[in-house]
């Protein structure tokens, strides 16, 4: 690799230059392109998306979606939105009345009719697959010359291949700011296109693809003019449209039910389809207009923003840790950037019925703001205020004060029934995180208006929710299911990370407070002074106070190793010890059942190494081999078979780099979390300190 005399020296001058600027100024384009995925074989764990934010296409080795079968089990071929939901019908009247026990909602499998209201509201509505466009009967077996590179700095993806025998040439890209594909192809033969439309499946992890059920919905073409047409998708009480537009192909014909084709009249033709919940107009596309407005957007993203270059480095680990960087802010920006928070496996396909969790909502947008794309995470945050009405619900059905944020939910912020969902804390102080995150990027009094009472409100639950302890004149933590799910809501007593958390919460809440010319809560500089520290046995900080056996229980020691976040996530506080914590960091990377792990957990690990002044044990942790930090030829962080791709791990990854590079507050060391023995030469720009 690459080194210069003066930038071997930089790597070694910790501290003597301002963070991110004792370099040249970094090629964007060059560090962006060497990382574009490249496919040459059909891989069911290979297809690669475009998006915006609010819409994602997955594609086939094709660069549509023509054999979604062979996919189904891999990353499947989604046409996803944040709009696009459905539900079914609903005859006995299910409310969320009806599945709540005490007060909080549970999750039933029984034939009772609270069994029956919580299974059918955990499953509706659920998120919809808009449609397939692909080549008509195109068979896996006949595609051979498979050469596809997804295009990052331009936003297309470039697909070559032949069918029988016959050479193909297609370029696939979405609008930046509309739900719409555009292809353009190449192909001697004139082989037509399918749009198909399936029924939902209502699945827990799954497609949502029906092809069983015709009957249940319908297609239906409302016009059709010169170069475009018109379709009205009816599903149960959803409705939405599509918009068909075409060059150098003849009109769409209805082949069935559900399909339409399409078929060309010269070798070089372009199509596009766009979704809508409004009916649209019948304008034709200008497809050189649309291609190069994606292409100036994804510039644009490219070249503002954070960059990490890792070209300098002489460590064999750098090139893939730069891979996997570009593309997480590639896949986060399409899948992760809508006006509702994301699901866990964005708009690929769906996970507990394509809703999204807010506990996760941290993990996938905390970075856009500490790599400058804090318009990104404002798209979202503002939905908070949309559901409040919901959330206050909650808090006093509970017997708390505020408000209380849902767990897995939908754009309507109702809770979806859950043994575990109702019970967890940690989402709680996200959206006080978030909004301080978009403050420190834009100090701005309007900003303070906006989010202000939310802050409030949130903190206010946190505060009811704690309960002091005269005894031992204490303020502690009961009655939750921590982050770390192993552990029961009715015994489990101050988890650290929560302790840590909320504790911050209210210091930083107090201080919009003050910048809003407010008095400081007296009940909150209370808490703030008596909370509960960490509780720890034998020099290593517990589970929870409620768990001195955490270190000789397996199940204690799987899952989240949440303990390091409360150092990590969060800054120094005087609830711990950094010798203890320092301790507990050894002990759970050498003891920990990294198998029983998420991919959000080698962040963790790394954000804890990082901030305890351990550089070569963060880059082991992010590097960590185990099957839950896989990152596939896409960039998506793998799982397991349901979980094939997982987006918190993305963006925990993001935020990550942040603090590797850049620190957080009071930091004086230039990329604290990359060793200084010459091979780390790593050049940054853009990127914010965490708190």
């Amino acid at each position: 690799m690459r080194c210069f005399p003066l930038a071997c020296f930089l790597s070694f001058a910790i501290g003597l230059f301002p963070a991110g600027r004792a370099w040249a100024k970094i090629d964007r384009k060059a560090v962006v392109t060497r990382n574009n995925p490249h496919v040459t074989a059909i891989d069911p764990l290979a297809s690669l998306s475009v998006g915006n934010g609010e819409f994602a296409f997955t594609a086939d080795v094709t660069g549509l979606q023509s054999c979604p079968e062979q996919y189904a089990a891999g990353l499947p071929l989604g046409t996803q939105s944040q709009w696009g939901w459905h539900s079914f019908p609903n005859p006995e009247g299910y409310t969320p009345a009806d599945a709540l026990v005490s007060g909080y909602s549970s999750q039933f499998f029984g034939t009772s009719r609270q069994a029956k209201a919580a299974n059918w509201l955990r499953a509706n509505p659920h998120r919809l697959h808009l449609g397939y466009l692909g080549f008509q009967d195109m068979r896996p077996d006949g595609i051979t010359d498979i050469d596809q590179r997804l295009d990052l700095w331009r936003g297309i993806l470039n697909s070559s291949f032949s069918y029988q025998g016959t050479p193909f040439s297609v370029q696939t890209s979405c609008a930046p700011d509309e739900d719409r594909i555009v292809a353009r192809i190449r192909n001697a033969s004139l082989h037509p296109v399918t749009l198909r439309f399936p029924y939902p499946t209502g699945g827990h992890t799954d497609d949502a693809t029906d092809w069983n059920q015709p009957e249940r919905h319908s297609t239906k073409i409302l016009s059709v003019s010169p170069g475009c047409a018109v379709l009205e998708r009816v599903l149960d009480d959803t409705v939405y449209y599509v918009k068909l537009c075409w060059e150098n192909a003849a009109a769409p014909e209805q082949t069935a039910a559900h399909t339409l084709t399409l078929r060309p009249t010269k070798s070089d033709w372009c199509l596009s389809v766009s979704f809508s919940q409004d009916r649209p107009d019948a304008t034709p596309v200008r497809f050189s207009r649309s291609e190069k407005a994606t292409v100036r957007y994804w510039k644009d993203y490219w070249t503002k923003g954070g960059i990490i270059d890792f070209g300098y480095c002489r460590d064999p680990r750098a090139p893939e840790l730069e891979r996997r960087v570009i593309l997480s802010q590639y896949l986060t920006a399409i899948q992760c950037a809508g006006d509702t928070p994301p699901q866990e496996t964005g708009l690929t396909y769906n996970s507990w019925f394509g809703k999204f969790h807010l506990e996760m909502i941290w993990w996938h947008q905390a970075h856009f703001a500490l790599w400058g794309r804090e318009a990104l995470l404002s798209r979202t945050l503002p939905w908070y205020g949309t559901v409040v009405g919901t959330a206050r619900e909650i808090a006093a059905r509970q017997g708390f004060e505020g408000v209380r944020w849902m767990k897995m939910t939908d754009p309507s912020g109702q809770e979806a029934p859950s043994n575990i969902g109702s019970y967890l804390l940690w989402q709680q102080p996200h959206l006080i995180y978030l909004a301080e995150l978009l403050y420190r990027a834009h100090p701005d009094r309007g900003l303070l208006r906006q989010y202000g009472d939310l802050v409030d409100q949130t903190a206010t639950f946190l505060a009811s929710f704690l309960r002091y302890d005269p005894e031992k004149d204490r303020y502690i933590l009961a009655g939750l299911i921590p982050a770390q799910e192993t552990l029961r809501a009715d015994t489990t007593v101050n988890p650290p990370f929560e302790l840590a958390y909320c504790r911050w919460a209210l210091g930083v809440a107090q201080e919009w407070r003050v910048r809003t010319g407010r008095e400081r809560v007296e009940k909150w500089d209370d808490i703030i002074r008596k909370i509960s520290p960490l509780a720890q046995k034998d020099g290593l900080y517990l589970a929870a106070e409620s768990s001195p056996d955490t270190y000789e229980n397996i199940r204690l020691t799987s899952d989240h190793m949440a303990v390091l976040a409360a150092f990590g996530v969060l800054p120094e506080s005087p609830l711990f010890d950094r010798s203890i914590m320092k301790n507990t960091f050894n002990w759970v990377f050498d003891n920990w059942n990294w198998d029983q792990t998420w991919g959000w957990d080698f962040p963790v690990t790394a954000m804890n190494a990082t901030r305890l002044g351990m550089p070569e044990m963060a880059v082991k942790s992010i590097l960590k081999d185990c099957r839950t930090n896989t990152y596939l030829v896409s960039g998506h962080n793998y799982q397991n078979d349901q979980l094939r791709c997982y987006l918190p791990g993305n963006g925990g990854l993001l935020t990550t780099m942040a603090l590797m590079c850049a620190g957080w507050d009071g930091c004086t060391v230039t990329n604290p979390g990359f060793p200084k023995d010459g091979n780390w030469d790593v050049r940054w720009e853009g990127l914010k300190p965490m708190p």
